[in-house]
Order: C-alpha cells, then sequence, then structure tokens
C-alpha cells in the first residue's frame, strides 16, 4: 500500500499517518508545515502536483484543510478566497492528482458535518466542505467502473488544532486549559464529546479498505446534524 496524505502534520491527518504507518504503508505526506517525513507543500499551488512522486500509489486522504470563523456579511473576500483555496482548489487538485497516479484502490475526502448542517460564522468552511463532499461523489461515480473507489467523511467536532483561535480561547480563559475547553464545547454533541483524530482515521481507513463502498459521504458527528 502506497497512500498519499494531505495535512499530514496534525490532527486528523497525522492520526492517518501513524495509522498506516503502524501497518508498514509506504507514505507521500504533504503539509504547509514541515516536519519529520513531510513534503512542505502548498496543495492549492498546481505546479507542486508535477514535482510529487506518486508512482504506484494505491490510496489517498484528501485531508489539508483550514477553518473560518466569521459572519457571510463580515467576511472579506479574501478571506473567503483563503479558505476555499485550500479546502477546495486544493481537494480538487489533490483529488485528481490521486485519480492519475491510482490504477486500482480508493481515496478518501475529509468533508465536515458543517457542510451538512448549516452552522453560523463558517460561511466559506461550511460551503468549501458542502462542495468537496459532492466532488468525491461526482469522483465515484467517474471512476467506479476501473475500480477506483472515492468516498468522503464529515466529521463534527474533532480535537485538533482548528479549534485553535478566538472560539476555544474564551473557553480557555473562563475554564483554565485548553482540555477543559474541548470538553466544554463537546458538550453540546449528542454523545457529549467531540471525537478524537483517531477515532475519525480509523473511520477513514475503513472507508479506505473496505471494497463495496463508494460515493459515500460518512457523516461521523457524534450525532451533532440529528
Amino acid at each position: 500500500m502506497k497512500i498519499l496524505i494531505t495535512g499530514a502534520a496534525s490532527g486528523i491527518g497525522k492520526a492517518c499517518a501513524d495509522h498506516y504507518r503502524a501497518k508498514g504503508a509506504e507514505l507521500v505526506l504533504i503539509d504547509k508545515q514541515a516536519g519529520d517525513g513531510i513534503i512542505a507543500a502548498d496543495v492549492s499551488d498546481p505546479d507542486i502536483w508535477a514535482q510529487i512522486d506518486l508512482a504506484g500509489l494505491t490510496h489517498a486522504v484528501v485531508n489539508a484543510g483550514i477553518g473560518d470563523s466569521e459572519r457571510i456579511d463580515k467576511m472579506s473576500f479574501e478571506a473567503w478566497r483563503k479558505v476555499m483555496a485550500v479546502n477546495l482548489d486544493g481537494a480538487f487538485l489533490t483529488l485528481q492528482a490521486a485519480l492519475r497516479a491510482i490504477d486500482k484502490g480508493a481515496i478518501v475526502i475529509t468533508a465536515s458535518a458543517t457542510g451538512v448542517k448549516p452552522v453560523p460564522h463558517t460561511g466559506a468552511y461550511g460551503a468549501s466542505k458542502a462542495a468537496v463532499a459532492h466532488l468525491a461523489r461526482i469522483a465515484a461515480a467517474e471512476n467506479a467502473k476501473r475500480g477506483l473507489r472515492v468516498n468522503a467523511i464529515a466529521p463534527g467536532g474533532v480535537n485538533t488544532a482548528i479549534w485553535d483561535g478566538p472560539v476555544i480561547d474564551a473557553f480557555i480563559e473562563k475554564l483554565g486549559s485548553r482540555e477543559k475547553a474541548i470538553e466544554a464545547m463537546g458538550e453540546d454533541t449528542p454523545i457529549g464529546r467531540f471525537a478524537s483524530a483517531s477515532e475519525i482515521a480509523r473511520q477513514i481507513a475503513f472507508l479506505l479498505e473496505e471494497e463495496t463502498i463508494t460515493g459515500a459521504v460518512l457523516v461521523s458527528d457524534g450525532g451533532f446534524t440529528l
């Protein structure tokens, strides 16, 4: 197994890398943040994809993404384009490169529950994640007959660095620690907590390895969208 993972330096991407490293997979890791075994690159830059060796690729996790926290009427176009460049343009370019490199195998795109349920202050993020979920389904329809499966996962709250910023800072100031802040933020989820990155990584692995599933969007949100 040779697997491409973007956004691999932290969060869900790192958890996926750890999961497949333990299974002995050959990894192609990409992130804007350099690290051990990670190619430092911007997934939204079309030029990088001709420079990355994807020969023999069998699987891919299209995961790189950034968040936003702003009302639509207050968001600048620059901020909108920043989110779209990474989350949608970057996902398209990664998916395209993976589709061209993989003969038979599977791809999972990381979407979000905010692409299913409208959540205030996530205009760019939610729109981008709704788009990549549908992109996954279109890619699945185009490639199923050649033995290449494409699915998406739409997590709800996950304990990753994407939360770091003004929202969690207010909780930390009130509660005293990031751990307590994450616990408090997760209480509104029906199961009462956020997921861990490793839990989402195992679900991504299921979608990559279960050979009868394609065109699915797995909403893994602890009941958030109910």
